[in-house]
């Protein structure tokens, strides 16, 4: 009971740690081998993070972004303030997001003076979003934050989405405080109940309240150390989470429209035909958007016309999207399997992928159980998280010839 009493003590109540002894010189005096091999470590570490096997991913989620917008984000721990270090991160966030998730849904919202305001319902246009977010950069920080409000409007624009699709809620916080109008629990609950994952990234301390969210509601919750931190673990957010349980497989009706409307030699009476001539993006805005005959996306239902995809037809309620949208969204179902760890092999001297010699920093490489090719540290990450395929399997006729079949 004493060892566990002491392996359990507050990181404050341990003693100093030298970490600038893990910094050593090699016997030329200098430092660089040293660094790299800290790097390396690191790679290997993320590595084991991503090496999760075969789990299947939503390729559809909905996703609403909780900004804090009380005074305590004027702050300047982060430069140049808290609120504008975010605003610049969550642009990059928006990018990668739609770049991995192209079929998915994203929403903004803010939280200041008590109260929860909408800066952008959920939408799949994030140039969009991204002018949203430039545009909240004059936005005055004042008063408290109320989570409650924040989750109970993010809740009522989720819980009416279908069933094969994830609800996320991604609460950046940095307040030490909540200011709400009645019982949080209640509200947890409701979230647990709707099947809705809330995660918070924590910009001062931790906070009870926000961990216990993140717990019952199977999201995540981490508390930044830089500004370097934060843009880790918000860019941890654009993978999507695994798939619950009890979510079952489910037949998704969507359209694929055609970029031009039917020839006009033939007798065609098809909905395109009679399409509108402005696209039904823009036909709230006073700047309406119009195109030509050759320009823009007709529904195959209805025949509205939008300018760009993936979007939800706001006549017939029909998702459009292109087939390189499915195709990009189409790891998420068939993940990779995590290559084999291995010690060098003498045989081979250079990677397959990137025809790098192996060297001497990073003894491991990595195998892929179906090509039998080896690569390095970077290409098993970049093969993981960018890529998707694996180039040995790719460039292999047989083994590309078994996957198509």
């Amino acid at each position: 009971m004493a060892d566990e009493e002491e392996t359990n003590e507050y990181r404050w109540e341990s003693g100093y740690e030298k970490t600038w002894e893990a910094i050593k010189e090699d016997d030329d005096g200098l430092l660089e081998s040293n660094v790299a091999e800290i790097v390396a470590r690191a790679k290997r570490k993320r590595a084991a993070l991503k090496a999760t096997g075969a789990i299947q991913l939503g390729m559809m989620r909905h996703l609403f972004v909780v900004i804090d917008a009380s005074e305590c984000m004027f702050l300047q721990d982060l430069k140049p303030t808290r609120f504008l270090c975010v605003l610049k991160l969550l642009e990059l966030f928006v990018h990668e997001f739609f770049d991995l998730n192209p079929i998915s849904q994203l929403g903004i919202l803010t939280t200041k003076v008590k109260r929860s305001e909408q800066v952008s319902a959920l939408a799949g246009n994030q140039k969009k979003h991204i002018e949203a977010l430039q545009q909240m950069k004059d936005t005055s920080c004042e008063g408290e934050p109320s989570l409650q409000n924040s989750l109970e409007r993010a809740m009522n624009g989720l819980k009416n989405m279908p069933a094969h699709s994830s609800r996320e809620v991604l609460v950046l916080f940095g307040s030490l405080t909540t200011c709400d109008p009645g019982d949080i629990q209640k509200t947890i609950k409701s979230l647990k109940e709707n099947n809705i994952r809330v995660s918070i990234i924590g910009l001062a301390a931790e906070v009870r309240i926000c961990r216990e969210i993140a717990k019952r509601t199977g999201g995540t919750y981490n508390v930044l150390l830089d500004d370097h931190h934060l843009k880790e673990l918000i860019l941890n957010q654009v993978q999507p989470p695994a798939v619950a349980g009890s979510m079952e497989a489910s037949l998704v009706k969507m359209g694929f429209p055609g970029g031009k409307p039917g020839s006009s030699d033939g007798a065609s009476d098809s909905a395109a035909d009679h399409a509108p001539a402005y696209c039904l993006c823009h036909i709230e805005n006073e700047t309406s958007c119009l195109m030509g005959n050759n320009s823009g996306y007709n529904c195959p239902q209805c025949g509205s016309r939008y300018c760009e995809l993936p979007v939800e037809c706001k006549q017939c309620g029909l998702t459009l999207v292109s087939a390189p949208h499915l195709a990009r969204s189409y790891h998420h179902l068939f993940p990779i399997k995590p290559f084999i760890e291995r010690t060098e092999v003498p045989e081979m001297t250079h990677c397959f992928a990137c025809a790098k010699p192996f060297g001497e920093l990073d003894p491991n490489v990595y195998e892929c159980e179906n090509c039998n090719q080896i690569v390095c540290l970077d290409c098993d990450l970049f093969i993981r998280e960018t890529l998707h395929t694996c180039p040995g399997c790719a460039s292999d006729p047989i083994t590309a010839q078994m996957k198509t079949n």
